[in-house]
């Protein structure tokens, strides 16, 4: 299931409504990321993420394709906040669920590794009274390389 949306979300509903009466699911894996109030050497204000809305759902809906052709998992959930975000905002949610705790926890991570390098969002950050586009890192690549290497689990 893919959400973008600027509305804030309950972790614990969301985790609920997705293994809710699913007998066959042993394991429930998420991922909460928050805005942090830093940025480089300064102090974060407020992020704003800007997306392509079409085209966001389709690579989102792509990406939870290849976690579901991968793992023997249940369900996928991504939900990822777009508009202006403040420190301690809840920004994106991965979850997965599976028979096995193994395969729940390594969609996540993949899930998480592809959205920081795939997904189109585009960051604003505003800091000390100036905005500037963050830029994509050679860490989130290098991550996001792992599972090109590992495409059968």
């Amino acid at each position: 299931m893919i959400k973008v949306q600027a509305e804030d979300f309950d972790m614990g509903a969301e985790l609920e409504a997705l293994s809710q009466g699913r007998q066959n699911v042993g394991a429930v894996a998420s991922f909460l990321g928050l805005v942090r109030d830093v940025a480089g050497p300064g102090e974060l204000s407020a992020m704003t993420l800007e997306h392509y809305p079409g085209m966001t759902e389709k690579q989102l809906e792509r990406l939870e394709a290849e976690a579901l052709e991968r793992w023997p998992l249940d369900r996928v959930l991504i939900i990822h906040r777009h508009g202006r975000l403040e420190p301690g905002d809840r920004i994106v949610l991965c979850a997965a669920t599976s028979a096995h705790r193994q395969a729940a926890f390594e969609a996540c991570a993949f899930l998480m590794d592809w959205l920081k390098t795939k997904a189109p969002f585009w960051k604003l950050e505003e800091v000390g009274g100036q905005a500037n586009w963050v830029e994509a890192k050679e860490t989130d690549d290098e991550a996001a390389a792992r599972w090109n290497e590992n495409k059968q689990h």
